[in-house]
């Protein structure tokens, strides 16, 4: 399989997200000769595409996958999963409101990705533009994060 096609599926799979999709991306086109740059660009977009997938499903289809026991299932543990991030979420929500959903996405660690995000922001009623800058700028931070860590940890290890 294409490196940058295996990058971009990544990067469309809830959960592995950008974190998983940016240095596959990174790794593989140093090696093919590609602009870091510009994979960088391409990912990042993606994700932050994701966004509006997301919230497409959320409001339109969520409602009808429910009735589908493996689809509930996964939705129940995927709530339960994230009970812990959602509990912190809502405490610092109520003190620093938008931005709560901003840091939330940035720091790149599993569960907090642009689905999650997307999730909080549609599970409290946030509004619904705040929510999307937020989001987006989380994933743009996060994306700066990972490229990075993935740019350190190859140089490192040559």
């Amino acid at each position: 399989m294409n490196p940058l096609v295996l990058a971009i599926i990544l990067t469309i799979v809830p959960v592995i997200e950008l974190r998983g999709g940016l240095p596959v991306a990174l790794i593989n086109a140093s090696k093919e000769g590609v602009s870091q740059g510009l994979v960088f660009l391409i990912i990042v977009s993606l994700n932050i595409l994701m966004i509006f997938a997301a919230f497409f499903f959320l409001d339109y289809l969520h409602k009808f996958f429910l009735n589908l026991k493996t689809y509930k299932k996964f939705y129940e543990f995927t709530l339960r999963k994230m009970q812990k991030k959602i509990d912190h979420f809502e405490k610092s929500h109520d003190s620093i409101g938008l931005w709560a959903l901003f840091l939330f996405v940035a720091v790149p660690l599993p569960l907090t990705g642009a689905y999650s995000g997307v999730l909080l922001s549609w599970l409290f009623n946030l509004p619904r533009k705040k929510s999307i800058i937020a989001i987006a700028c989380g994933v743009l931070v996060a994306g700066i994060i990972v490229y990075i860590g993935t740019i350190g940890v190859t140089s490192f290890l040559g």
